[in-house]
C-alpha cells in the first residue's frame, strides 16, 4: 500500500479529528465570554448582550462539533457567526486580516464552512443517529 492510499484511508478519521479540535478550540471563546474561563478580555458579560449571544453560540456549537452531533447545522451557525464577527469587528479596522486581528475569525469561518459540506466523519454521534 502506497503513501497516497494510506493517506486516503486515513482521511475520514482525520476529518473527525479536525472537527473535534475545531470545536475544542472554539468552545473557550464562549466560556471566556460567559463564565470568565479561561481568563480573557470578555469576562462574565451579560448573556442578553450581543457578546453574550456570541458566547452562547460558541459554547453550544463548540460542544456539538466536539461530539459530532448535528455537525452540519452547528458548523453552518458557527461559520456564519465568524463571518459576522469578521465583517463587524475586524474588517472596519483594516482591510487585511493579519493587520486587523481577524485571522482566527477567517480560519474558523472557513473550517466550519468546510464541515457544513464534509460532515462529521466516521467518529461522530451523527453516525449513531443516522437512518440506515
Amino acid at each position: 500500500m502506497g503513501i497516497v492510499a494510506r493517506l486516503d484511508a486515513a482521511h475520514p478519521y482525520v476529518l473527525s479529528l479536525t472537527r473535534f479540535v475545531g470545536g475544542l478550540l472554539f468552545l473557550p471563546h464562549g466560556t471566556m465570554k460567559l463564565f470568565g474561563f479561561p481568563e480573557g478580555n470578555h469576562m462574565n458579560v451579560a448573556w442578553t448582550s450581543i457578546v453574550g449571544a456570541a458566547g452562547i453560540i460558541e459554547v453550544v456549537t463548540g460542544v456539538l462539533l466536539m461530539l459530532g452531533l448535528q455537525t452540519r447545522l452547528a458548523a453552518f451557525i458557527a461559520s456564519g457567526q465568524m463571518a459576522v464577527a469578521y465583517w463587524w469587528r475586524h474588517a472596519p479596522n483594516h482591510w487585511w486580516p493579519d493587520n486587523n486581528g481577524g485571522e482566527p475569525a477567517v480560519l474558523f469561518c472557513f473550517l466550519f464552512f468546510y464541515l457544513v459540506f464534509a460532515g462529521g466523519g466516521p467518529i461522530a454521534l451523527d453516525r449513531l443517529f443516522a437512518k440506515k
